[in-house]
This record gives C-alpha cells, sequence and structure tokens, in this order.
C-alpha cells in the first residue's frame, strides 16, 4: 500500500515550466478548479493539493461545503461555478451529483466557460464520457474518474485514499495523464469501458451501499432479540465474513441456506413476519440468490436444496398475494 499522500513542494517556476520540460518523468503541476465541495470533491481537491497541483478556485455553496472547504482547501477561493473554470487552465474536476453532472457540463459549454485542451473530468461512477459531449464538442478533453472509496468529507479521507481504485474511462490519448492523476492520487486505475460504466457502478453499489443497508437491518433486528450492544456481537462476525468472501468466494459462504436447513430458514421467516415484516422481502430476496450461488457453487447438492426453495416459494408467494 503506498504511503500516505504528502505535499510535494512547488515548482518554483511554476506549472508552466514543469509542462514544457522535457525531462522524462520529471513532474507537470497541474492547475486545477474544483466544482461541487461535497465529500467527494473537496476531499479529491485536498489529496491533488497534497500531490503538488495548483488548486486554484472552488465551488461550492452550502453551509456544508463551506465547513468542508475551511478543513480540507483552507487557502483555496470560492468562485462561482463559470469562474472556477475558467481558472482551471489545465484541469476542471467536477464532484456533482449524478443527476445534477449533465446540466452542469451543458451550462458552462453554453457560457463559454470550457476551452479547448482543458481537461474536465468528473468524479461519477454511473457516467462515462458521453454526458461530458459539450465539453467535447468545445475541444476540452473528456475524462470519467471514479475512485471506488466512500468518503466522509474530512481529512481521515485523505489516508484511506492511499492504494484504492478509480473506475477510469478515457480517450486513448488521454490515458497517460489519467494514469498519472490516478497515482498522484495514490490509487491504481482500473480501465473500464463506456458501454460498463452503468455495470459498474451497479456493482459498486450493490456491494456497498446496499452492505450499510444489510448490517442496519441485522442491527435492528438484534436489537429486537433484546441484545444491548448489536455492533458489539456484529463487528467480528462481519469482518471475518468480509475478509473470508473477498478471499474465497463463494467458498465463504456458511450457515442455514448453503446447507439446506429449510426449517431454520421457516421458523427465521416465521418470526420476521411477526415482528419486523418489512424485513421480509429482503431477507427471502438474499436468500434466494444466496442459494443460487451456493447451488451453482457444488456448496448446496440441488436434492438438498428441494425442502428450502419450497419454504422460499412458499413465502414469496404470501408476500406478493
Amino acid at each position: 500500500m503506498s504511503a500516505p499522500l504528502r505535499p510535494r513542494p512547488a515548482d518554483p517556476l511554476g506549472p508552466a515550466a514543469s509542462r514544457d520540460r522535457a525531462v522524462p518523468g520529471a513532474p507537470r503541476l497541474l492547475t486545477v478548479g474544483v466544482i461541487g465541495a461535497g465529500r467527494v470533491g473537496a476531499v479529491l481537491g485536498a489529496a491533488l493539493a497534497a500531490a503538488g497541483h495548483r488548486v486554484v478556485a472552488v465551488a461550492g455553496g452550502s453551509g456544508a461545503s463551506r465547513a468542508r472547504l475551511a478543513l480540507l482547501l483552507p487557502e483555496v477561493p470560492r468562485r462561482p461555478v463559470a469562474a472556477v473554470a475558467h481558472a482551471a487552465v489545465d484541469l476542471l474536476l467536477i464532484a456533482v451529483p449524478d443527476d445534477a453532472l449533465a446540466a452542469v457540463v451543458a451550462d458552462l459549454a453554453d457560457r463559454g466557460a470550457l476551452r479547448p485542451g482543458q481537461v474536465v473530468a468528473h468524479t461519477s461512477g454511473a457516467h462515462g464520457l458521453a454526458v461530458l459531449a459539450p465539453a467535447s464538442e468545445v475541444g476540452a478533453r473528456p475524462l470519467a474518474l471514479h475512485p471506488a472509496m466512500t468518503f466522509t468529507g474530512t481529512p481521515d479521507d485523505l489516508t484511506r485514499l492511499a492504494g484504492i481504485s478509480y473506475g477510469v474511462t478515457a480517450p486513448t490519448p488521454l490515458r497517460p495523464l489519467a494514469a498519472r492523476l490516478v497515482t498522484d492520487l495514490g490509487g491504481v486505475p482500473e480501465w473500464v469501458a463506456e458501454s460498463d460504466r452503468p455495470l459498474y457502478h451497479a456493482a459498486l453499489a450493490h456491494g456497498a451501499n446496499h452492505l450499510v443497508t444489510l448490517v442496519n437491518e441485522a442491527t435492528d433486528r438484534l436489537r429486537d432479540a433484546g441484545v444491548d450492544r448489536p455492533e458489539k456481537v456484529l463487528a467480528p462476525l462481519l469482518r471475518a465474513a468480509l475478509e473470508n468472501a473477498l478471499r474465497l468466494g463463494d467458498d465463504a459462504l456458511t450457515g442455514p441456506v448453503s446447507r439446506g436447513d429449510a426449517g431454520t430458514v421457516e421458523r427465521h421467516l416465521a418470526r420476521l413476519a411477526a415482528t419486523a415484516p418489512e424485513s421480509v422481502p429482503a431477507y427471502l430476496a438474499l436468500a434466494r440468490r444466496t442459494a443460487d450461488r451456493a447451488i451453482a457453487a457444488g456448496r448446496l447438492r440441488p436434492v438438498d436444496a428441494q425442502s428450502l426453495l419450497g419454504v422460499l416459494a412458499d413465502r414469496s408467494r404470501e408476500v406478493t398475494a
């Protein structure tokens, strides 16, 4: 794993001198603007500054954004969106919500805030280069640069960036710069095709976001069972399950579904229906998918799965009735 990011001294001759220098491997410092001071934009802006790049302007007007900037980029002036785009001579990083991204890019292009040769990058996992078409049409160079990490918007995030992956979609000529940027951020590029961006993002959301929901569901049901500190019960179990799953895949699977214990699963569902009926559909869906994977991996014989699958089918019909 890479060492924590540390600021590099700025080139005394400035970024233009670094740009023109013909020494192989010599760092080129970029003049950067950031639009969107949410958790991702503020942290990546701070990481780029720590890597030696010149973050010269940032846009973010909410109270939470101002607090993050005071913490992470205290010397960088806040500017209107168009002014940030004008100031971002080399790299404009747009870190806004997925559904707002297209409108922000189109507005910047319409207002003449983008220029030929400027790299316009976004941090959305769901989008690729198509959303940046208005920028490309005025000669800017498009880049999709998504960090595969969850953010809190605090300095602690900077230590978590070391070694993470970035889902990168870039035109072939821009790949060397994209790889260099990821390296400067302490990460590793994963090249994702334009057509695969939705699948890439669905996988991350399914794994990370739904994991949070699943953990909180388990925590709530333990409280319902009278456990005072459910996080203490779950922490070692879930950490071991996650580590084993990442290392062993489906061979890490344990529990009643993998054994075909239909009676146990039926009792689970009956008690959930009485105590927390809102949890039943999710349990059913995950149990059925777990059974499918256990059968495909040879962990559960089809003959041993019949009773279990019957219980799941019966309960599913009850839920949808």
